[in-house]
């Protein structure tokens, strides 16, 4: 980079996997562009001083109140395609955890609702790169 560059803005975020044993996956609603009306993993910003990890603890309950402890989500892997979000540029690390079939749920923060799917039923319109994020907390 030269001196007259300017720094590329890279954000950084954390999504979460949550599936019951059972083979159904948590995915919100998107209340606001991007892909607003869309399904996405519940997820978001890591805030200042703030672990991924318990980021996605975090924006897990504040999007679906699920309440899952930080050590008990399994990295899942980073995804980092500098066309991954049509904002900008934007990392993010998911994490996968296994709650009990039943377990409630509420739509809140950026979430118009919450919804369990059956991973063999999944909607037609997954937000940014979700997809490939299930396949591979599913096949990993």
């Amino acid at each position: 980079m030269t001196d007259t560059e300017t720094p590329e803005a890279i954000r950084y975020t954390a999504d979460v996997v949550a599936l019951t044993p059972g083979g159904d996956v948590l995915l919100i609603e998107r209340d606001w562009p991007p892909y607003e009306g869309a399904w996405a993993l519940p997820g978001g910003h890591v805030d200042p001083g703030e672990t991924s990890r318990a980021a996605a603890a975090r924006e897990l309950a504040e999007e679906t109140g699920v309440q899952v402890a930080a050590d008990d989500l399994r990295q899942i892997g980073v995804w980092d395609a500098p066309e991954r979000d049509p904002r900008g540029r934007y990392v993010t690390v998911a994490y996968a955890a296994v709650v009990p079939a039943g377990t409630p749920i509420v739509a809140g923060d950026d979430a118009r609702t919450a919804h369990w799917w059956p991973l063999n039923a999944l909607p037609d319109r997954l937000a940014f790169d979700h997809a490939d994020i299930l396949s591979a907390a599913t096949t990993s």
